[in-house]
């Protein structure tokens, strides 16, 4: 989908899911800001030595022209299993964590990224939301498992089948190569994230990590249904005119937002 404005197009993804019309969610692309090379041009992030009058810019053409309810909460990820509780009485926090989730109206959960999986999370009744920061750490520490016990904590565990999951664009298996101590921070916490690993061929000893296909097995172990996970197809290091890649662009690489919030 794309936004017109009169200085550019904004050009944004918005979940493959079917979700009650109260959760809103999408993730942005590099498309429609004002930062100059190499944050060209819709990068969100203060942390990548971008000018900081370019990100404001950037962020209050992300509220202003999607009509957000509020500033998107900004939390300072760390690659953690942190999960942090948003509500009114605590949006002017510095909140060190890479999961927000909340229960309540017009707070904007959200999550900066540029290789590392986005995934959101809702639940049918449209009274709880999250999104996540998953890199490779996140999902080994098992953040996403976490996410759903926390989920579970308010809701009840059988319960679990009301969630849907997005998992958004990233870096995607054909590209994204790591090594043999990856592989084993996955299998210490479960054997089944094995199947998320193929050899490549290119380099001995080393693999190609399908990081959505891991996130994708994790979820199902906790008891998630196939159908309740829907998965992005875009490759953030391949799709340089779309997409930021830390991977690919190294420490100047900007950032992609992806929020999801309950409307009033």
């Amino acid at each position: 989908m794309t936004f017109e404005d009169s200085d550019s197009t904004v050009e944004i993804i918005r979940p493959g899911w079917q979700v009650a019309d109260k959760v809103r969610a999408f993730t942005t692309t590099r498309q429609g800001g004002v930062s100059a090379a190499p944050w060209d041009s819709f990068n969100l992030a203060t942390h990548v030595n971008d000018s900081e009058d370019d990100v404001k810019q950037n962020r209050d053409r992300l509220i202003q022209n999607f009509n957000l309810p509020a500033e998107p909460v900004w939390l300072q990820q760390t690659h953690s299993d942190s999960i942090v509780s948003l509500t009114k009485n605590n949006l002017s926090g510095h909140f060190k964590a890479d999961a927000a989730y909340t229960t309540e109206t017009n707070i904007v959960c959200c999550v900066m990224t540029a290789d590392c999986l986005p995934v959101l999370f809702c639940n049918k009744q449209a009274n709880w939301v999250a999104a996540v920061h998953a890199g490779w750490k996140g999902i080994a520490n098992g953040i996403l498992k976490k996410t759903l016990d926390t989920f579970c904590e308010i809701d009840g565990a059988n319960k679990l089948q009301d969630l849907n999951v997005w998992i958004g664009p990233a870096i995607s298996g054909q590209v994204y190569q790591v090594g043999e101590d990856v592989r084993q921070c996955f299998i210490r916490q479960d054997t089944k994230l094995e199947k998320a690993f193929q050899v490549d061929t290119n380099k001995p000893g080393s693999y190609l990590l399908d990081n959505a296909r891991a996130a994708q097995l994790q979820l199902r172990s906790q008891g998630l249904d196939a159908t309740q996970i829907a998965r992005d197809s875009h490759c953030t290091f391949t799709d340089k005119e779309r997409f930021f890649s830390y991977r690919r662009d190294g420490v100047n690489s900007g950032r992609m937002a992806t929020l999801i919030w309950l409307d009033s």
